[in-house]
């Protein structure tokens, strides 16, 4: 495995009395695809909100590119500015469950934005970037549109135009299928397909198996905020030890038949 672009170690996180990470380690490596998947309440989405610095984490450390995220030194307790962290955000694009698009704002302004506001960018090179990404998950005819006259797949779609476009080191994907009719999923993950082929780091939580069987290079199962089993996706998938993960993955065959 080549250096990881991102590397955690010890993640604790608490809600009041309740432990959601219980001492986390993970590294994940340029260029691959990890997918993290559980059941509700196994500490996925709170994982990825620690890694983007949208939760405080309660100990451990998290360094993107060996730059601790939420803290300005593992174990300071000190919280980065809001400027700093900013521009640690910026490298680390994340995609929703839900689109979280700015509803008056065009596609290609949604997209557009972020590139004017945290990168700094012109205009026009804003405008010209979006139109490329929106072009490359197939919108190029909807760019004009407004959220409410997109689809939720095309929703979607330009949810990840909008974090692809910040060229971020990590992207991370929580459950960004999970509210969309059955139809549309297919077209969201075609796209995120295509990103892995070309190499883009992702974090990616889900409950579509199909998706990390094919395109994962690693699987990760949380389990009550620990890793319960991790490995290639054909042994962790294929072969599960625990029979806490084989339960998992026969709920998530029933729910798909």
């Amino acid at each position: 495995m080549s250096e990881p672009v991102l590397s955690i170690r010890g993640l604790t996180k608490r809600f009041g009395t309740t432990t959601v990470l219980d001492g986390v380690d993970l590294d994940v490596a340029r260029g691959e695809v990890l997918v993290v998947i559980g059941a509700s309440g196994s500490g996925k989405t709170t994982l990825l909100r620690c890694v983007n610095a949208l939760v405080p984490y309660d100990a451990g450390s998290i360094t993107l590119d060996g730059v601790e995220v939420g803290y300005t030194a593992p174990g300071s307790g000190v919280r980065r500015s809001d400027r700093a962290l900013s521009a640690i955000r910026a490298d680390i694009g994340m995609v929703f469950q839900m689109f979280n698009l700015f509803p008056h704002l065009s596609a290609r302004d949604n997209v557009a934005l972020g590139l004017k506001v945290t990168r700094g960018m012109a205009k026009r090179e804003a405008v010209a970037r979006a139109e490329h990404w929106l072009a490359r998950v197939g919108l190029a005819d909807r760019m004009d549109h407004l959220p409410s006259q997109l689809s939720g797949g095309q929703q979607q779609r330009v949810g990840i135009a909008r974090a692809v476009a910040m060229e971020p080191k990590l992207l991370l994907l929580d459950e960004i299928t999970s509210a969309l009719d059955p139809e549309l999923v297919g077209e969201v993950l075609d796209v995120v397909r295509g990103l892995a082929a070309e190499g883009m780091t992702m974090l990616m939580v889900t409950h579509e198996m199909s998706f990390a069987r094919d395109a994962g290079h690693r699987v990760v199962f949380m389990d009550q905020g620990r890793i319960a089993e991790e490995g290639v996706p054909k042994e962790v998938l294929g072969n599960p030890r625990s029979e806490r993960l084989q339960r998992f993955l026969r709920r998530i065959e029933l729910r798909t038949e």
